[in-house]
């Protein structure tokens, strides 16, 4: 069978995208639009703009969520289960990365935020508080609360988190 039989039969047998219930997907896209038409003026982009907000509402209820659309969201950020996670506002976040539920990243009373790397991964649970940096492909185990600065391919687990392994680039 050809790729393009098995492209054009897999394409039959899956509902239409705006079919599909995934609420982590929708979310994100809600506040992708909102960043689009969020620098832009006149009354189209306005209304763009406003119901971006409302979709971003509901599927911010509907998982329990808190992420700020004015936050710098990375391409492939994957959120398997959104339920209960924060994001402050002036959280910048790499590419690539998976959070996953009732993570918490910066305070809302402090303006000061972490910032996080590219394909990290961060653990249920987890609290990323502060003006910190993460590098690119570390990790955060489950419930860890992240106080300072995490080096790149590093893993950090505890209250506070400590990091239990370094990786070379070599060893992924």
């Amino acid at each position: 069978m050809s790729l393009s039989k098995c492209m054009s039969e897999y394409k039959e047998n899956v509902p239409a995208r705006w079919l599909r219930w995934v609420p982590a997907e929708s979310l994100i896209a809600s506040i992708r639009a909102y960043q689009r038409y969020r620098g832009r003026s006149g009354i189209l982009a306005l209304i763009m703009r406003k119901i971006a907000r409302l979709r971003h509402i509901f599927w911010s209820v509907l998982t329990a969520s808190d992420i700020d659309p004015e936050a710098t969201l990375g391409e492939g950020l994957n959120l398997p289960h959104p339920n209960g996670v924060i994001i402050h506002r002036n959280v910048v976040i790499g590419s690539g990365c998976m959070i996953m539920q009732q993570v918490t990243i910066g305070q809302t009373s402090d303006p000061r935020v972490p910032v996080i790397g590219e394909n990290v991964y961060i653990g249920a649970g987890a609290k990323i508080l502060g003006p910190i940096n993460i590098g690119d492909g570390a990790r955060i185990g489950a419930n860890a609360v992240v106080l300072d600065n995490l080096p790149a391919h590093c893993t950090a687990v505890g209250i506070p988190a400590r990091i239990v392994r370094s990786r070379s680039l070599s060893q992924e």
